[in-house]
């Protein structure tokens, strides 16, 4: 669009970097098993300070499998949206993935189509290269890689920093936790 800077986005995963990660396996199926991890409300706040917009880019294949529906998944992330309001904290958008891997859909992390989406949403007005994807998987990782974006990982979730000599591929940076990440992109975009 004539006359539209474009801006650097930030996209986190959801489990393990917003909430509590459930486990291998097993997901969030309703709104009283959602745990925000400490600080995050925080950092979402911190981030929003710069004016970038924020998306949640996540696969929630429990939709799929029958393990929890459409509508639970709907109501999960309306609390989680309002608890981040009261906060002083806002997403601009949230994106899920709902298939299995066995659907080969394009929108299922490791692939890049929901943050296609999110910045098609956004007028294609966002400079991806330098964007960020936070997530707390090295699929996260991959994800960010094929969007053309920076990645961080954090240890809040699934991947923990004494697997790194079993790692596929490196993250950019790694921080043990959103806030911690959020702290360190503030101060990067200062110096840009």
């Amino acid at each position: 669009m004539r006359g539209r800077v474009a801006k650097p986005a930030i996209f986190l995963d959801r489990d393990g970097v917003i909430n509590r990660y459930p486990g291998d396996g097993k997901y969030v199926t309703c709104w009283k098993e959602f745990r925000f991890l400490p600080h995050v409300k925080k950092a979402i706040a911190l981030l929003n300070i710069r004016k970038q917009p924020l998306f949640v880019i996540s696969n929630q294949a429990g939709v799929a499998k029958g393990i929890f529906s459409q509508e639970s998944l709907t109501a999960i992330t309306t609390n989680m949206l309002k608890a981040l309001e009261k906060n002083g904290a806002f997403l601009e958008a949230v994106y899920y993935c709902t298939h299995r891997d066995e659907d080969h859909c394009s929108c299922r992390k490791p692939k890049a189509g929901l943050i296609k989406t999110a910045v098609q949403s956004y007028k294609g007005s966002i400079d991806i290269k330098e964007s960020f994807f936070v997530g707390d998987t090295l699929r996260d990782v991959h994800t960010a890689k094929a969007a053309g974006c920076k990645s961080i990982l954090v240890f809040s979730g699934n991947e923990k920093l004494a697997n790194r000599k079993n790692w596929d591929i490196q993250p950019d940076f790694v921080f043990r936790n959103l806030y911690e990440a959020a702290k360190f992109i503030v101060k990067y975009r200062q110096a840009l």
